[in-house]
C-alpha cells in the first residue's frame, strides 16, 4: 500500500503514524495513505515566507507568467497519468477532464493575461493618478504590491486538481507562494501532479508546499501578510473564518461554499422549444457530471407550474439512459460517490428533503450497476425530487444533497420564480433558459444581488456555452450568503486577494520614477536626440520631445475630408454654427492627430519599428483654421517583451502626446505604442 507524502520544507515528507486510509470509490479497496502526523507547520509557513516569497516578489509579471504556461505545457504532456489516477475517485473520463484539463487551462488563461494585460514590474499600478492639489505638485497614486505571506489553500475532495490550480494559477501570478491543502479523502491525485510540478524544477523552490492530511495547528501561526482560502461545506467554512488568530491577525479569508444553486425555466419554453430541450439536458448533466458533487450543480430546478409533468417526464426519461458504474469500464456515464461516507451524508439529506418532497426518480438502493462493488463502493443512483409547496416547505431551500439530486420546484408567475431563486440564501450560481429577453432581464436585476454568476442559456448561445456548472477562469467565481461571500478567479481581478493596495502620495516626478511611469506634472526633460533614434535600453521615463510647429490651413481640412470622406458640417460648412458647440469650421480630430504624428515621427529608419496601437485619445479643444499646433512626445512607459527565435528583440514604448496650441492649452491628448528595437542587434 503506498504511503503519500508531504512537500514541505523543500522535501518529501511521510508524516508519522496516524494514517489516513485512502479507498477506491467504485470498489472499496483500500491503496494508499496519508498524514501530516509531527509536523511543525510553523516552520511550514515560516519556509514559504522566507523561501518562496522573496524570489516571487522580486519577479515580474511576465517572469511569473512565463513559468505558468512553461509548468502547463509540462503538465499537459502527463496528463493519462492523472487520468488513470483519477478513475478511483469514482470519476468518468468527462469528469476527469473538467477536473484535469479544467485546471491546467486555468494556468493557460493566466499566463496569457499576465503577459498581455500586466506590466513587466513586480508591481501592478492601480488606477489612475489623482490630482491632490491646485498646483500639481502634490499627486496620488494606488499601486499593488504582493503580501510577504504565504496562501493557504485548503480545499474541496470534489476537484483534486481544479481546486489547486484555479486559486494557484492567481496567488503564483501575483507574487505570493502558496500551501495547499487537498480534501484528504482524494489527495492522492493532488499529490501525483505536484510531484511532477517539482520535478519539473519550474517553479521557484518554496513557491508550493502541500499537505495530503490534517491542517493541524497551522492556523494558529499564520500572520496578517498571509491568505487563507477554503472549499467546501459552510459550516467547516464558517468554524475556520471563526479562528481567533485570523480574526486576531485580520488574515485575509476567502470562503466558497456549496450552496443551492437553482436553473429557472422561463414560461415561453414550452415542451416544443429548443429552449425545453436545452433545459432538461442542462439539469440531467448538472445532476450526473462528477455524480452531481460540484458545488455548482443544479439543486433545484424552478419551472412554471404548468410543466411540471413535461419536465418530470422527460428528466426520468432522460437519466433513465445513464449508466451507472466503474469508470473504468465501458459504457459507464456515471461513477460512484467519492467515498462511503459522502454516500452516507447524501442519502442522509435525501431522507429530509423526501419529508417534504415527493420522490420522482431514484432515491433507492434498486438500481444496476456496472462493474465495482455495491457494498464497499460509493454508488449513488441519480434522484429526481418534486416540491409541491416550495413557499410552505423551506427544506428544500435549506437543505444540500451533495450527490446527483435534483428538486423540482413550480412557480406561477416572474414574482414567485424571483421569491423561489432568492429563498436559497445566496448562490455561486443560477441559471435562466428563455428566449424572453424581457423576464430574463426581470429576473437578472431581480436576483443578481443573491449570486456570484448569471448564466442565461438559450438557443443563439448553447452551442458555445461552456453551461450552469462551470466556472470560467476569466469571471468571478464565489457567492454571497450560503454560497460563502467570496471571490476567486475572475481574471485579473482574483490577484488583488493576494496583494496589497497601497496610497502613494507624492511629488509627480518622485512617483513617476518609482512606478516607472510618466505621471502628469512630472519633470520632463527636453531629449538631447529625437528619442525615435533611441533603442529601448536607452530610452528614460519623462524625457521629451517638443517639435516644430504647424498651423491648420482651410486646405489641409478640405484635403483630409476629401480623402477620408468625413464631411461632417462641422468641418466643411460655414454657414451651421448657430446653437451649436462650435464658432467656426473646425479641424478633424483625426487629422490633428495625424498632424501630430507628422511633427513628432523621425521619418529616417532606426530602432523603432512599428507604430502598434493608440490609447486613450481625447479630443480636448476644438481646432480652428489658423491654429497652430506642436507637440511634447513623452516617454511614458517601457514593457520589454521576450525574445522570440527569428524576431528582433523589442519592447513595447508608450509615448504620450499633448498636441498643444499657441495659447498653450492642451487641445488633443493620446497615448501611442510603438515597438522599439532592443541596443543589442541595432545595426
Amino acid at each position: 500500500m503506498k504511503s503519500l507524502e508531504n512537500y514541505i520544507l523543500g522535501q518529501w515528507n511521510a508524516g508519522r503514524s496516524m494514517q489516513a486510509p485512502l479507498t477506491d470509490a467504485s470498489t472499496g479497496e483500500v491503496f494508499a495513505e496519508t498524514s501530516t502526523a509531527g509536523i511543525n507547520f510553523s516552520e511550514v509557513l515560516a519556509y514559504g515566507r522566507t523561501v518562496g516569497s522573496p524570489v516571487l516578489r522580486k519577479m515580474s509579471f511576465h517572469d511569473r507568467a512565463r513559468r505558468l504556461k512553461a509548468l502547463a505545457l509540462y503538465l499537459m504532456e502527463r496528463k493519462e497519468t492523472y487520468y488513470a489516477l483519477s478513475s478511483k475517485s469514482g470519476a468518468t473520463k468527462v469528469d476527469s477532464w473538467i477536473d484535469i484539463e479544467g485546471g491546467i487551462g486555468n494556468l493557460f488563461v493566466y499566463s496569457s493575461k499576465g503577459r498581455r494585460e500586466l506590466p513587466n514590474l513586480p508591481y501592478l499600478i492601480d488606477g489612475k493618478p489623482e490630482g491632490l492639489s491646485k498646483g500639481g505638485s502634490f499627486i496620488g497614486q494606488h499601486i499593488c504590491v504582493p503580501l510577504e505571506g504565504v496562501a493557504i489553500h485548503i480545499n474541496a475532495f470534489n476537484f483534486p486538481i481544479w481546486g489547486m490550480l484555479e486559486k494557484f494559477a492567481v496567488n503564483f501570478l501575483a507574487g505570493m507562494p502558496a500551501i495547499i491543502k487537498p480534501a484528504t479523502v482524494t489527495s492522492y491525485l493532488t499529490e501525483c501532479m505536484v510531484r511532477d510540478i517539482i520535478k519539473s524544477g519550474i517553479l521557484p523552490e518554496g513557491s508550493l508546499q502541500i499537505l495530503c492530511g490534517s491542517v493541524g495547528d497551522m492556523l494558529d501561526h499564520v500572520t496578517s501578510q498571509d491568505v487563507v482560502t477554503f472549499t467546501g461545506s459552510a459550516s467547516t467554512g464558517q468554524k475556520l473564518k471563526a479562528h481567533p488568530r485570523l480574526i486576531s491577525e485580520s488574515v485575509r479569508y476567502n470562503m466558497e461554499a456549496d450552496s443551492l444553486n437553482c436553473s429557472i425555466l422561463g414560461p415561453d419554453a414550452l415542451p416544443t422549444t429548443p429552449e425545453f430541450d436545452l433545459f432538461i439536458k442542462e439539469v440531467a448533466k448538472e445532476m450526473t457530471v462528477k455524480t452531481g458533487q460540484k458545488c455548482t450543480a443544479i439543486r433545484r430546478a424552478i419551472i412554471p407550474a404548468a410543466l411540471v409533468d413535461d419536465v418530470a417526464k422527460a428528466l426520468k426519461d432522460r437519466l433513465a439512459t445513464i449508466k451507472i458504474g466503474d469508470p473504468r469500464v465501458e459504457g459507464v456515464r456515471m461513477g460512484p460517490l467519492a467515498s462511503k461516507d459522502q454516500q452516507k451524508d447524501v442519502n442522509e439529506k435525501v431522507m429530509l428533503l423526501r419529508k417534504s418532497c415527493d420522490l420522482l426518480y431514484g432515491g433507492t438502493s434498486d438500481f444496476e450497476i456496472i462493474g465495482g462493488n455495491r457494498e464497499l463502493g460509493a454508488f449513488y443512483s441519480p434522484t429526481l425530487l418534486l416540491c409541491a409547496k416550495p413557499f410552505a416547505n423551506k427544506e428544500v431551500h435549506e437543505i444540500e444533497a451533495f450527490g446527483p439530486v435534483t428538486t423540482l420546484i413550480p412557480y406561477q408567475n416572474t414574482d414567485e420564480a424571483v421569491a423561489l431563486a432568492r429563498l436559497g440564501g445566496g448562490s455561486l450560481v443560477g441559471s435562466l433558459v428563455t428566449m424572453d429577453r424581457e423576464f430574463a432581464k426581470e429576473v437578472v436585476i431581480r436576483t443578481a444581488s443573491q449570486h456570484g454568476r448569471l448564466l442565461i442559456l438559450n438557443r443563439l448561445n448553447a452551442k458555445e456555452s461552456t453551461g450552469h456548472g462551470s466556472p470560467m477562469p476569466q469571471m468571478v467565481h464565489g457567492g454571497p450568503g450560503r454560497a460563502g461571500g467570496g471571490e476567486e478567479m475572475g481574471g485579473l481581478r482574483g490577484l488583488h486577494h493576494f496583494m496589497q493596495r497601497t496610497a502613494l502620495q507624492g511629488d509627480p516626478t518622485t512617483l513617476s520614477f518609482i512606478t516607472e511611469s510618466f505621471l502628469p506634472g512630472a519633470d520632463r526633460p527636453e531629449a538631447a536626440t529625437h528619442p525615435f533614434r533611441k533603442n529601448f535600453e536607452e530610452l528614460v521615463i519623462g524625457e521629451t520631445l517638443t517639435t516644430h510647429k504647424r498651423t491648420i490651413t482651410e486646405a489641409d481640412v478640405s484635403a483630409f475630408a476629401n480623402l477620408s470622406w468625413d464631411h461632417f458640417y462641422a468641418h466643411t460648412d460655414d454657414t451651421s454654427f448657430d446653437g451649436t458647440l462650435f464658432e467656426s469650421r473646425v479641424a478633424h480630430g483625426y487629422f490633428i492627430i495625424s498632424a501630430a504624428a507628422g511633427l513628432f515621427v523621425d521619418p529616417a529608419r532606426g530602432p523603432v519599428l512599428a507604430n502598434y496601437g493608440l490609447d486613450d485619445l481625447r479630443f480636448i479643444k476644438p481646432v480652428y483654421l489658423g491654429t497652430t499646433i506642436h507637440v511634447k512626445l513623452t516617454v511614458k512607459e517601457k514593457i520589454n517583451q521576450d525574445d522570440r527565435e527569428g524576431e528582433k528583440p523589442r519592447g513595447v514604448v508608450k509615448w504620450q502626446v499633448d498636441v498643444i496650441d499657441q495659447t498653450g492649452e492642451t487641445v488633443a491628448l493620446a497615448t501611442i505604442l510603438t515597438l522599439v528595437q532592443k541596443k543589442e542587434l541595432t545595426q
